[in-house]
């Protein structure tokens, strides 16, 4: 039988470092020495599909792009998800996590090929942290309802799931991705993270203002405490697939920058 909780728990593309910059300070080096590789991960209740927008607006800005698809049964299977994608890299790569596409690491540290990281509405938990903590003293949007079941997967609750992940998109759109989510293992949100490459490595933030996924305050808090770039924008938490020119830009921007500060 499931359980219904309102625990938020749909977290975060997790761990990233700090940096600023001119976006089109990269434009005048050789193409052997910028950042072509970028690399999505999606996170809770959804799949790689939903990139698809950032995808087309990437690659069509010469961009080589490749899409995780995280199984979701635990932060270890996910980690070895990204890193079997990050390891098909040939240079540098911008790594990018929606919600708790947790930026899965450990990463930090190997591959030393991340230049940057990107959050886009996402948690950022430290080294020794669990995803489950960031919630605490936080307020957990009463539209964001999680189903558990007898197994300990979770899904979104279908009779909110249009308010509290993709409250920006058509009727339609939204049946669907109710109606194709990826359940997760619950338990994921209690495992700690081992390495938080927000640490060492440059990052960036997009605050979807309308995420009612998240409490904003926790949003913001975060990305002041890994240093990030925030780029707000008006849009759910699905603004990865409703904003995906915005999300395209500011991982431009990261690849430009990465590019001019590994010159």
């Amino acid at each position: 039988m499931n359980t219904k909780t309102t625990n938020l728990f749909a977290a975060a593309a997790a761990v990233l470092g700090a940096a600023t910059m001119s976006a089109h300070a990269a434009d005048d080096l050789p193409e052997s020495q910028r950042v072509r590789n970028v690399v999505l991960v999606h996170g809770a209740f959804a799949d790689g599909s939903g990139w698809r927008g950032v995808y087309d607006e990437l690659t069509a800005r010469g961009y080589r792009v490749s899409i995780v698809q995280n199984p979701l049964t635990s932060l270890a299977d996910d980690v070895a998800a990204t890193r079997r994608v990050l390891e098909r890299q040939n240079g540098p790569t911008i790594l990018v996590g929606h919600s708790r596409g947790r930026h899965r690491h450990n990463r930090g540290r190997r591959p030393p090929m991340v230049a940057g990281l990107v959050y886009v509405s996402a948690l950022s938990p430290d080294a020794g942290e669990t995803t489950a903590q960031q919630y605490d003293g936080y307020q957990t949007p009463p539209e964001f309802v999680i189903d558990t079941t007898g197994d300990g997967f979770g899904f979104i609750d279908p009779d909110t799931f249009k308010i509290g992940f993709a409250n920006d998109t058509s009727d339609a759109d939204a049946a669907f991705l109710r109606d194709s989510q990826v359940p997760i293992n619950m338990s994921a949100f209690g495992s700690k993270l081992e390495h938080a490459a927000w640490r060492t490595k440059p990052s960036w933030a997009v605050i979807a203002t309308d995420d009612r996924a998240f409490d904003q305050r926790m949003l913001h808090a975060m990305a002041e405490r890994i240093g990030a770039k925030v780029t707000k924008v008006a849009a759910s938490h699905a603004v990865f697939m409703t904003q995906p020119k915005v999300v395209a830009e500011v991982i431009e921007e990261a690849a430009q920058q990465a590019s001019t500060t590994a010159r």
